[in-house]
């Protein structure tokens, strides 16, 4: 058997220490180079043009009308399309509708030169400085998260930094801008550490299936060799440890560096495997509530009166969005602002009184709320959290606080958390995500509480890791070339 075990964990690691080798050089990497490219809110937000209320004629309801659309709205939004003031309705069902605030002319598609003018004014950039490349009816490298918008134009900004902006001329928006440091970047992290090339991620089944099963026969090749570490080593009597171990050389390092940082190397795999959610299990899904006053319901559109000139006067200049919510049946703007001095802002205002709420939503009326509309579970549990728990986080503090964590007695064991600001949900787990959160971001980012937030502690921690598991699979791939090689 120990010769078996040799032989499948000899040969295995030639190929999988090279695919081990990229993805602990990339994650390191991705500690500070993050994710792929993305528009992020903020960013988004700092480039939308303030919204001109002088030039709001219509009321959203009016503006619905001209749509001539049926049915509830779910979501609506007003803010500069063109040059222009818009509102974008969200229906439940069927894609979303744009109108025009000043004319009630429901925007079709952006023109080459409305196009272009909405690049120059996102980037900030003379109009000649931009070049259209092309028009993208399939992802390309970057755009593969952004197909859903597709078709998209690319173009190139001459700004010294390589800029990229794809804009969409169905929605009349950018949906996407990249520069050469964030490309190269996810070069060298992101897109090699989870295969994101172009000819695999657009075969979905393919990549997924290639990640999946490298990622088993990383772990079958950790799993032996730690089953290795203990059945080659020999206490000697005396015990010395260089006696005990029968290599020399290169091996024996490869044997140290193993017995040391195999266990890591095993626990990175698995829970790279586990990201891929590869049973059934990862995917279930807890109780669902029901549509509820909770959820924003139906909007009331004639209860929002933005084509008052005394309503618009409770609006500075920096506002460059406006969301609006249904919050317990009563009407609210959720107001964006974007200070010159790319401050980003968020306020909501009682869309009947116009002033700014600052005060919490009281536990009671959202408990309240499930009370009357969650028949399926009873509240096993709530609590108010002014911190993040084991669940409930985000990187850089950007979830919402405070909460309220409200635990159901259903069978999945349901936690739901509601923002004490605006009481609406903001995040849903159950038993088996909570179980996958440890087997996925426990164990690949180290997610744990004693250091995870006491930076650079962390950063240290993973990155000599990282280097030992590096240097394991690095000896291990010197040694098996060396071997299929000759000497």
């Amino acid at each position: 058997m120990k010769r078996w075990i040799i032989f499948v964990h000899r040969y295995l690691g030639i190929p999988m220490s090279l695919i081990f080798i990229i993805w602990f050089v990339s994650g390191i990497f991705m500690i500070y180079a993050g994710d792929m490219p993305a528009l992020t809110e903020s960013t988004r937000l700092r480039r939308l043009a303030p919204i001109d209320f002088g030039n709001v004629a219509l009321s959203p309801a009016g503006a619905l009308e001209r749509t001539g659309i049926e049915g509830d709205v779910r979501a609506a939004t007003l803010k500069t399309l063109l040059g222009r003031p818009a509102y974008r309705f969200g229906r439940i069902f069927g894609p979303d509708v744009m109108v025009f605030a000043d004319s009630g002319e429901v925007f079709d598609e952006a023109s080459s030169t409305e196009a272009l003018a909405a690049v120059a004014a996102f980037v900030g950039q003379p109009r000649d400085s931009i070049r259209f490349v092309e028009l993208l009816n399939q992802a390309d490298q970057w755009t593969i998260t952004e197909a859903v918008h597709l078709p998209l134009q690319r173009y190139d900004v001459t700004d010294g930094r390589g800029t990229r902006v794809y804009f969409s001329r169905n929605s009349g928006e950018v949906e996407l801008m990249t520069d050469r440091r964030q490309r190269t970047l996810a070069w060298i992290g992101t897109i090699p550490h989870w295969f994101y090339f172009t000819p695999l991620r657009t075969n979905q089944p393919l990549w997924y299936w290639l990640v999946v099963w490298l990622s088993v026969a990383g772990c079958v090749l950790a799993v032996l060799g730690l089953i290795l570490a203990f059945t080659q080593f020999r206490r000697s009597k005396p015990f010395r440890l260089a006696a005990s171990i029968r290599y020399r050389g290169w091996m024996r390092w490869h044997y140290y560096t193993g017995a040391l940082f195999g266990v890591f190397a095993l626990t990175w795999v698995f829970s790279g495997l586990m990201s891929m959610e590869p049973f059934d299990w990862t995917t279930a899904r807890g109780m669902n509530l029901p549509r509820n006053d909770l959820q924003g319901g139906a909007l009331e559109l004639d209860r929002y009166r933005l084509d008052d000139p005394a309503v618009a006067a409770a609006f500075d200049r920096d506002v460059v969005e406006i969301d609006f919510m249904r919050i317990q049946t009563d009407p609210y703007f959720a107001v964006a602002t974007a200070a010159p001095d790319g401050a980003v802002g968020h306020e909501l205002i009682d869309a009947v009184t116009l002033e700014t709420r600052n005060e919490r939503f009281s536990v009671e009326s959202i408990v309240t709320e499930l009370e009357a509309t969650v028949t399926e579970a009873a509240i096993r549990d709530h609590v108010v959290l002014e911190d993040y728990d084991a669940y409930y986080y985000a990187q850089d503090d950007e979830a919402p606080l405070p909460v309220l964590r409200v635990k159901f007695n259903d069978p999945a064991d349901t936690w739901v958390y509601f923002d004490l600001m605006t009481s609406g949900r903001v995040a849903l787990n159950h038993r088996l995500s909570r179980l996958e959160r440890w087997l996925f971001s426990g164990l690949h980012s180290l997610d744990f509480s004693f250091w995870y937030s006491r930076r650079p502690l962390w950063d240290i921690g993973m990155i000599l890791l990282s280097l030992g598991a590096l240097a394991t699979s690095t000896i291990g791939t010197y040694l098996g070339f060396k071997r299929l090689f000759g000497r």
